[in-house]
């Protein structure tokens, strides 16, 4: 194969979408690609990479091969590819095939399907992608609510900086709720299940009370932010658990999150687990307020 190569999928397209499988299955090619010193471009979607090669920029007359990675060959976009690059050998890799006669499929000069009417099917391309280094999974709560703090409220504010300072983070991130609820699929139905979830994560980005002890109950360091102008809850319940990674809404930026995001990866985590064994090595009566042993007691 000589020349510059264009590699597109349904990443490539303005309106189509970018998938982890697609992506990995991209880097499966590029690997191959780069192993045998083969130069190519990547086409991706200005959707989801603004900043990269897009369709509309490219010079059709700059390359002598166009390949499609993954994803099903049929519709109109796939066929003006064949139309756009028609002076290009064009192939197909890793593709599932519905309509064998269809002018998206049979457009291609050659097809290196993973599954196709009447063949044995292949492996995904994916499924031996490079294995990229790991990266952290931070659970993130966040509350909207606690109206019951009038004018010291700062969570629409703090909720917008965290977030928009996690997009940027490469991290997996994963949305939690505290409320519980035993009819909605999307939901933790008991304490437990939420504390399996906590348990599995790297970190915990919280505004909240409950955020802030159950990740440290599960040995899960938490980032948290107290969403109360001057400190409220969130600031107690980390003095009383003895937690250090804890920032006010009104000192609230980059550097600081990005300084306990470190710390929290780091030793953060041997100091979650030391709070851990506090919570079970003591014994419940020892915390109950006097008040209410004597109340129990009557």
């Amino acid at each position: 194969m000589r020349g510059r190569i264009l590699l597109t999928g349904w990443f490539t397209f303005r309106d189509g979408e970018a998938t982890a499988g697609d992506v990995l299955a991209l880097d499966r090619v590029r690997a191959v690609l780069d192993r045998e010193r083969l130069p190519y471009d990547v086409v991706w979607s200005p959707g989801f990479r603004a900043d990269a090669l897009h369709l509309d920029d490219v010079r059709t007359e700059d390359y002598t091969h166009l390949v499609f990675v993954c994803g099903p060959l049929h519709g109109p976009q796939v066929e003006d590819l064949h139309r756009r690059f028609a002076h290009c050998a064009r192939i197909a890799v890793g593709t599932s095939v519905i309509d064998p006669g269809s002018r998206a499929v049979t457009g291609f000069h050659q097809v290196l399907a993973r599954d196709a009417p009447g063949a044995e099917p292949s492996l995904d391309l994916a499924a031996r992608a490079p294995a990229p280094p790991a990266r952290p999974v931070a659970g993130v709560i966040l509350t909207h609510g606690q109206h019951e703090y009038g004018g010291q409220r700062r969570h629409a504010e703090v909720a917008e900086a965290v977030t928009g300072w996690l997009s940027g983070r490469d991290c997996a991130r994963l949305e939690l709720e505290t409320r519980l609820d035993s009819h909605d699929w999307r939901l933790c139905a008991t304490a437990a299940q939420f504390e399996a979830v906590l348990a599995r994560l790297d970190l915990v980005v919280t505004d909240r009370l409950h955020g802030l002890v159950l990740a440290l109950r599960a040995g899960t360091p938490a980032l948290a932010i107290d969403p109360v102008a001057g400190g409220a809850k969130v600031t107690a319940q980390a003095r009383a658990c003895g937690w250090p990674a804890l920032l006010p809404a009104d000192r609230l930026d980059g550097d600081g999150l990005g300084r306990w995001w470190q710390w929290c990866l780091g030793e953060g985590r041997e100091r979650a687990g030391h709070i851990t064994a506090g919570f079970r090595a003591a014994d419940g009566a020892d915390v109950l307020p006097d008040a209410l042993r004597v109340a129990a007691a009557g």
